[in-house]
């Protein structure tokens, strides 16, 4: 069976934002994984009303959504919830979701992102995903990593393999089960 597809994908577009340095070192831990695509939404000019012509970024991002086998959301906490870019994205596309596993890795200050991992559940359970169980979750994150952008705390690479297990897991089961049965919702 051929190498699993990932995409890791940025949901934070906030000016100053910590995303790119919780999600680069993800993708340096998700090598082993297979091949990594990390989608950063704040250098994807998506547009804000659904039902508009797609126009080349929103075409662009949907091929490489539909290539995954499999996602891993890095999503910041807002005011409980996780971010507009996110929901944007996610609310852009329907069948690229579909039958395929996502994975969280989330980062805030006391809760750690994971009121917005909550929710996302939700969401993607909506689009008929899959949500694995376990995360990477990051409690006061901007104390939590070295200036070369590494988590201090070494127990972080290990929930990371963990979670990256369950999310191969997954998306191996998953992508059988689509190769044998296209799957319709």
């Amino acid at each position: 069976m051929s190498a699993l597809r990932l995409a890791v994908i940025i949901g934070s577009n906030r000016e100053g934002r910590f995303g790119p340095t919780v999600a680069n070192w993800f993708a340096e831990q998700a090598q082993q994984f297979g091949d990594v695509d990390v989608i950063d939404l704040a250098e994807i000019p998506l547009p804000t009303i659904i039902g508009t012509p797609a126009d080349q970024h929103v075409t662009e991002l949907a091929g490489r959504l539909a290539a995954a086998d499999a996602y891993v959301v890095v999503t910041p906490e807002y005011n409980h919830s996780f971010p507009a870019a996110l929901k944007n994205a996610i609310d852009l596309y329907r069948a690229e979701w579909q039958a395929k596993p996502v994975g969280f890795v989330s980062y805030g200050g006391m809760g750690g992102g994971l009121r917005a991992v909550e929710q996302l559940r939700l969401v993607f359970a909506e689009l008929h995903a899959t949500t694995v169980r376990d995360t990477v979750s990051f409690h006061n994150a901007w104390d939590r990593f070295d200036e070369s952008g590494a988590p201090i705390d070494e127990g972080s690479n290990a929930a990371a393999k963990g979670m990256l297990a369950q999310l191969s897991w997954w998306a191996r089961a998953l992508r059988s089960a689509r190769t044998a049965e296209p799957y319709t919702a």
